[in-house]
């Protein structure tokens, strides 16, 4: 709870208790009309100052028929009714103002606040960059840092701002920027672009951007102005209140003025007829409707939570229901972002050995491709003996095993060493082994598609979801190998943050009326599209805190499947807080042809007010059983 509903809640707390005493005190004592107005209008603006400036201010801004307006119209016509007709109905009018600012409480937990400068929150850029200077090198901000400077990077270190590679080379990770998992060799020549992560060697890079020009930047800017556009549904309330105040308001003007023109006798019937426009106001009240529909989506959120579904607002739970293209990121939200060995091809030896000669070779590497080996092997440590290891950077690695020379490497490498290595017509990380120069076979590596990844997608279809699409920086034909296998609507590779923040605004000029777009991802650099769709949905286990501060849908397990359940409590909830809105409009209506002809008292008047608020807060409850 903000610090703001806190307050909320206290000022609702003694403004009730100072009602219930101000109530006791008048039932004591004898008081005028006058005296117990001015006692009664110490709980009253308590509990609704904040409404009546609200009120005054989109007055002023021209907004006149606003949900504060009419709240402050009806319990002001209440003090003014209680003067026409001798009949102190103060308590009514603080008791209604308290019921709508509990409306405003729940509204408020409701929706949350994700409005924080998300650069604010990410720690992206390295502290220091270390320039090459005559006197050696020396650790400055890389604010400092301009065009044509040299820098070095050391292994494990952030690149603070785009360059060009020009002495050495490495493996350098580029999933902050492209989300592709495997990292990228890089030699002298190569562009290195900022929010890369140097992983195996050092190098030195030429300066080519500035800071504030650099890719990283770019990427943080790009996020604050996403967030900036992104859809602002109306809550529901106050679209109606658009549509429901301003007439309600004109009615209670005819009512006053019509009927005592019409008479001929306009001085004699007109206090008649206010009275009734004034009971016709504080009927019309929408504190049924302004309580128990964000209680609805108050309940929504609260199931969608208990299934590991943390939604930021209720207009995204609106926007959720109306999901009609989903866009995924694929790595580490479609795949498992963990790379495995998929497939082992021989021509000499059986598969075992093939991966246990090349696991022996590689368990002196950290890069994730010797990883993925020594995990797919578990019998690594037998009586094997192995000597002579020569790593040859970029290409592969060799050791003497058992007395046999075992290489294993790129196709590169095999060829350097005379071995006739094979194609492969899956996708992936082949891993060709040589053993005494002569091809032995090639191991596959490759991310896996997640085990609910084909069940979530099913059931996003049954949901009503039209469009599955997904969008990544890997390469081309690992991208369609996916889209294949998980028979998406379309696909895009080879993306950068910028470009997939195009693809899903194509889609969103491109959407159907009163329909949303959705996107999922778990990285740093899925932040700004997840920050421009309708619903940005992340992956909360695994993903970065840049992904789960954009999103509007956190899924806090990474199970894909989440996001249809949560599309399901979200069309129930808003099936109840529309019931709860035809049931409140249904009675009121009534009440108000009764007021009209002088049948509805203000204690019908509140009656129907509370009565109705009561059985609506009931059934919005419905949505914690969700």
């Amino acid at each position: 709870m903000s610090k703001k509903d806190k307050i909320r809640l206290i000022r609702i707390i003694v403004s009730g208790l100072l009602l219930i005493l101000v109530s006791l005190w008048v039932s004591l004592a004898k008081l005028s009309l006058p005296v117990q107005a001015l006692i009664y209008l110490v709980p009253y603006f308590l509990a609704g100052y904040d409404v009546l400036k609200k009120a005054v201010l989109k007055i002023s801004q021209g907004k006149v028929f606003s949900e504060h307006f009419l709240m402050s119209l009806a319990t002001l016509g209440a003090f003014a009714l209680s003067f026409m007709t001798g009949e102190a109905e103060f308590a009514e009018a603080v008791f209604v103002m308290i019921f709508y600012q509990i409306g405003e409480l729940f509204e408020h937990i409701a929706e949350g606040s994700s409005e924080k400068s998300i650069s604010d929150l990410l720690d992206l850029r390295p502290d220091i960059a270390h320039l090459e200077t005559e006197s050696g090198l020396e650790d400055i901000n890389p604010q400092n840092l301009q065009k044509g400077q040299i820098i070095v990077i050391k292994p494990g270190e952030k690149v603070a701002v785009d360059g060009i590679l020009v002495e050495g080379q490495s493996q350098v990770d580029t999933a902050a920027l492209t989300g592709e998992s495997l990292p990228r060799k890089v030699e002298v020549g190569d562009n290195i672009l900022s929010g890369t992560v140097n992983m195996t060697g050092l190098i030195r890079v030429k300066v080519m951007r500035a800071l504030s020009e650099s890719t990283l930047t770019k990427i943080l800017d790009l996020m604050e102005h996403s967030a900036a556009n992104k859809s602002k549904n109306e809550t529901f309330i106050t679209r109606f209140a658009a549509i429901y105040t301003p007439v309600v308001v004109i009615l209670a003007v005819l009512l006053a003025f019509l009927p005592p023109l019409l008479s001929g006798n306009f001085a004699q019937t007109f206090p008649d007829w206010f009275s009734r426009a004034l009971t016709f106001l504080v009927i019309s009240c929408p504190c049924a409707l302004v309580i128990s529909i964000p209680m609805s989506f108050f309940g929504g959120l609260g199931a969608s939570s208990k299934m590991g579904v943390l939604v930021k607002g209720s207009n995204y739970l609106e926007s959720l229901a109306h999901l009609e293209t989903l866009v995924f990121d694929k790595t580490g939200t479609l795949t498992e972002g963990i790379f495995q060995v998929t497939a082992l091809h021989t021509s000499q030896i059986d598969e075992e050995s093939l991966l246990h000669l090349a696991s022996h070779v590689e368990r002196f590497s950290s890069h994730p491709i010797a990883q993925s080996l020594l995990t797919a092997y578990q019998k690594e440590a037998d009586d094997c003996l192995i000597s002579d290891v020569v790593e040859k950077a970029g290409q592969g690695i060799s050791a003497t095993v058992n007395g046999k020379t075992v290489s294993v490497g790129n196709r590169q490498f095999m060829e350097q060493l005379g071995a006739r290595w094979k194609a492969c017509h899956q996708v992936g990380t082949i891993v060709h082994v040589a053993i005494d120069g002569i091809y032995a076979g090639h191991i596959v590596i490759s991310d896996c598609i997640k085990e609910d990844t084909k069940e979530a997608l099913i059931q996003l279809r049954q949901q009503g979801v039209k469009h599955l699409v997904m969008l990544t920086g890997d390469h081309i034909e690992v991208a369609q190998t996916v889209a294949d296998e998980l028979d998406l609507t379309d696909y895009k590779a080879e993306l950068l943050p910028a470009d997939k923040v195009s693809e899903v605004e194509y889609y969103l000029r491109h959407k159907s009326p009163k329909r949303t777009v959705g996107f999922v991802g778990d990285g740093i650099n899925d932040a700004p599209v997840l920050a421009r769709a309708d619903v940005g949905i992340a992956m909360g286990g695994l993903g970065s805190d840049a992904a789960i501060e954009a999103a509007d849908v956190v899924v806090m397990d990474d199970q894909l499947t989440k996001i249809a359940q949560a599309m399901t409590v979200a069309k129930k909830t808003l099936h109840i807080a529309r019931e709860n809105a035809i049931f409140s409009i249904a009675v009121k209506v009534l009440v108000l042809v009764l007021a009209s002809f002088g049948l509805a008292n203000m204690w019908l008047a509140i009656f129907a007010d509370v009565g109705v608020t009561v059985l609506a807060v009931l059934n919005a409850m419905r949505t914690l059983k969700i």
